[in-house]
């Protein structure tokens, strides 16, 4: 076997709290908790979806594949996260890393896409109530959803590809408990600049477009709101998105931090990007269900 070869299939360190060991099996129970309520919570809500005939309208397909999207986000990771903090295991191997980075990557980008379409749902909802029905067709959601996943699943094929090919020469140790395409490169020998350049074209022609996007939707949303004469109306309009604009929220913000902390945080203690990247995978998919319950009377 080559050199090359040999470090392609060898074994990377994930860690989760470096230094504090002694303190995983109480680390694991919060942990465990808050994976139990991701898979259940937004478990309940896809089998409420489905259950329920008066909620087979486009919002609540859309909140479904939401719902969908932050499930598979909890079980690419939970076993890694809790094989940690339950002494299985630290080690992961290439491929299996590489495997997740497509997951955790790609099930971002799926859900920026389905904030998008949700925004569209709310623009199409106030700004032409009487087309709404006419707009969103059920084929037309089809190919939203459609279109959604194959950006996701298509876009990123290529910088997970190269990393099979790379020359992984430093330390096997990641940053956190789970793989980023970001962290694997760290420890990266070889020319980088395609992965490095085409990573931050993809998060500017995606999470940055969709944002972008959101916010111009509710721009007109608002347009149309103040236009209404009453106030009770007024209210009665904006309260139908204040989960979607929650939703996004508990989105973009982590995802923002630990961008920040990737680019400007070299100083910072290792404990606040494992913070911040356990926020990033873990808080969307647990405070979505809640959101939507709380806000949405239908659920």
């Amino acid at each position: 076997m080559s050199a090359s070869s040999a470090i392609n299939s060898s074994i990377f360190i994930l860690r989760v709290f470096p230094g504090l060991g002694q303190y995983y099996p109480w680390f694991s129970i919060p942990f465990s908790a808050i994976y139990a309520m991701v898979l259940l919570g937004n478990g309940l809500v896809l089998h409420v979806i489905r259950t329920e005939p008066s909620l087979h309208q486009p919002m609540f397909y859309f909140l479904a594949m939401l719902a969908l999207t932050d499930l598979c986000m909890g079980l690419s990771t939970v076993h890694t996260v809790l094989g940690i903090l339950w002494g299985l295991s630290q080690e992961v191997s290439l491929d299996a890393c590489i495997a997740q980075t497509y997951f955790v990557h790609g099930l971002s980008c799926t859900e920026s896409g389905v904030l998008l379409a949700m925004a569209f749902d709310r623009f199409t909802a106030i700004c032409n109530p009487l087309r709404y029905t006419c707009i969103l067709t059920n084929r037309r959601i089809i190919h939203f959803m459609v279109s959604i996943v194959m950006r996701s699943a298509v876009s990123i094929l290529p910088v997970i590809i190269r990393l099979k090919f790379f020359h992984y020469c430093r330390p096997h140790h990641l940053s956190l408990s789970f793989c980023l395409h970001q962290d694997l490169l760290r420890l990266v020998c070889s020319d980088i600049r395609f992965n490095s350049f085409y990573a931050l074209a993809l998060v500017v022609c995606t999470l940055l477009l969709d944002a972008v996007l959101i916010l111009i939707s509710y721009v007109f949303i608002l347009q149309t709101v103040l236009a209404i004469a009453s106030w009770e109306e007024r209210l009665k309009s904006l309260q139908t998105c204040v989960s979607h604009i929650c939703a996004v929220l508990v989105f973009y913000i982590p995802i923002i931090g630990l961008t920040m902390v990737h680019c400007f945080g070299k100083h910072l203690s290792p404990l606040v990007h494992i913070l911040m990247g356990n926020i990033y995978i873990l808080f969307p998919p647990m405070m979505n269900p809640i959101i939507y319950s709380v806000k949405t009377e239908q659920l």
